[in-house]
């Protein structure tokens, strides 16, 4: 029977590491041809849209797929897991919290092998939900001294930075611009819902690496042409999801200043099959749009860990 877990169980077994564990080994098998994942599809209505993201780790022995629902009133997340050799259903569970750290992880898991290894300052723009899966994960992989960031709402970066101080045991600071922000940053993350560019390239310092989080749909962007005219490498989760949903690459690509056979998948990096950063003084960026695996591969992991632990509600079926 499938084992139904809420999102305060998921709260009791999920840690960035077994995100940065799942994230990275996703990648990896996707890199080798041992992973399927399909791009996602959305059906749009006037006030609710239905997003699915699907696909499969057979290694892990799970087939399964993300639903969530987006309204003006919120989103709902769920992953939905079955057992690939049989078809069983083997697991519901809640996923806001999954999500947002599975879409951290894989900022650190770029961070980890795309950035300099001294890095020390982050300077990140947003600081909602989703930044605070990104500042931790980032955190796990890097030496992280201080962080500076930038947000519209005044009132909730003052909680925001109050609050990661606090958990990080660093400065969490806001910065009062976006030119403050990326000044002499090691590491730059953008996790916001922009439509328009965030910042000026021209404030960029050399071998600086950029995670770009939240331009998951063409009508998005967080980054500039000229950020993306001044990166040695630009690294993708996917291609064929880069293509479909990447609204920072896509006016880039439409002038063609750049070709998608220009761009390198993070697994490629992983597995050795294409090069990552090569001198200290490059700039690099990382678009992320998330991943099925990515989510069924964490998954696989809180749903073990809960089933040790004798957490959720198993569900009848049949």
């Amino acid at each position: 029977m499938a084992l139904f877990l809420s999102e305060a169980e998921v709260r009791q077994v999920l840690t960035v590491d077994m995100a940065l564990e799942a994230v990275e080994e996703a990648h990896r098998e996707l890199a080798l041809g041992q992973a399927q994942d399909t791009p996602r599809a959305r059906t749009r209505l006037p006030r609710t849209a239905l997003h699915v993201l699907q696909g499969a780790l057979p290694s892990q022995r799970v087939i399964g797929y993300k639903a969530y629902t987006s309204n003006r009133s919120g989103n709902r997340f769920w992953v939905h897991l079955f057992d690939s050799e049989t078809g069983e259903p083997t697991a519901i569970i809640a996923a806001d919290f999954l999500g947002m750290m599975r879409t951290g992880a894989a900022s650190g898991v770029a961070t980890r092998w795309l950035a300099r290894s001294d890095a020390k300052t982050l300077g990140l723009f947003g600081a909602g939900w989703q930044a605070e899966g990104h500042l931790r994960a980032v955190c796990a992989v890097r030496p992280i001294e201080r962080v500076r960031v930038h947000a519209r709402r005044v009132d909730r970066l003052s909680e925001f930075c109050k609050r990661m101080s606090e958990a990080l045991s660093i400065p969490v600071e806001p910065a009062d611009s976006p030119a403050a922000t990326v000044e002499g940053a090691d590491i730059v993350g953008t996790v916001t819902t922009a439509s328009d560019p965030v910042f000026d390239a021209a404030g960029l310092a050399p071998g600086v690496h950029i995670n770009a989080a939240g331009s998951n749909a063409l009508i998005r962007r967080e980054l500039s042409e000229e950020t993306l005219r001044r990166c040695s490498l630009i690294c993708v989760d996917s291609i064929p999801t880069a293509l479909a949903e990447a609204g920072d690459l896509f006016p880039f690509l439409e002038k063609g200043r750049t070709h998608p056979r220009q761009w390198v998948e993070l697994g490629e990096i992983l597995i050795g099959r294409r090069s990552g950063r090569t001198a200290a003084d490059q700039i690099t960026v990382f678009e992320s749009q998330g991943l099925a695996v990515q989510d069924l591969a964490l998954a696989v992991r809180i749903l073990a860990a809960a089933q040790q632990q004798g957490l959720g509600v198993l569900l009848p079926h049949g």
